[in-house]
């Protein structure tokens, strides 16, 4: 039975195996993929790894025991430098295009604001979510309404033959009561698009619902209420 590593580290052999892939020139998604660990973690270790000036031979003379000391303790559940994380603050960033909490947290990482597991980052937020923020409960019936929009930023696209770089948006269908989604890439926000796109949806659902909700798109509401 293996014993669980003492401050939430990782065995050593796999310590080593970052640090060699990282050396090597691999990005941080591929060791993470090739080590079976978080990106955050080969992160942590790689960020360990440089403020002790350890490179990978170095480890290699190390004993599993001083290799574990020279790494130090894991990291801690959560530990803001000075104040409690101002989540009001991040709440407000999160509004913005393109801002997400794992971007926040590694920002706030970096700058030694805490120094928490993303898992630990995301818990706390949610936690505060609850306690500040409004919410009014909605009850669907099933087959009732389908929500519909554009979300996020919108994804190149490179035609094969002529290598030419176009911006498609994403449209996203959803049922209110079910969840059940349908999406798809499409080259714009235009009418023609907005219709045929809910062709489509309709045909994967496989009906219609008594109603369709869109967000306020330009395509798709002239006259708001």
């Amino acid at each position: 039975m293996k014993r669980k590593q003492q401050g939430g580290l990782l065995p050593v052999a796999k310590f080593r195996e970052i640090l060699r892939l990282h050396e090597l020139g691999y990005s941080q998604c591929q060791i993470a993929q090739s080590c079976a660990v978080a990106r955050s973690t080969v992160q942590d270790y790689i960020r360990r790894a440089t403020a002790k000036n350890l490179s990978y031979d170095q480890l290699r003379q190390l004993s599993d025991s001083e290799a574990q000391a020279a790494l130090g303790k894991g990291r801690q559940k959560c530990e803001p430098r000075e104040e409690p994380i101002d989540f009001a603050a991040v709440d407000a960033q999160l509004q913005h295009k393109g801002i997400t909490l794992a971007l926040l947290w590694q920002e706030g990482l970096d700058k030694r604001q805490w120094n928490c597991s993303y898992a630990t980052f995301c818990r706390w937020y949610n936690q505060w979510r609850v306690r500040h923020q409004l919410s009014m409960r909605q009850v669907y019936k099933g087959g009732e309404k389908l929500f519909v929009d554009y979300c996020g930023l919108s994804v190149p696209v490179r035609d094969p033959e002529t290598g030419t770089v176009t911006s498609a948006q994403i449209f996203v269908a959803c049922l209110g009561a079910s969840n059940y989604t349908y999406a798809e890439a499409t080259p714009s926000q235009e009418l023609p698009h907005w219709i045929g796109s809910h062709q489509r949806a309709l045909a994967f659902l496989g009906g219609v619902p008594q109603c369709i909700v869109p967000d306020n798109l330009k395509s798709g509401v002239t006259d708001p209420c």
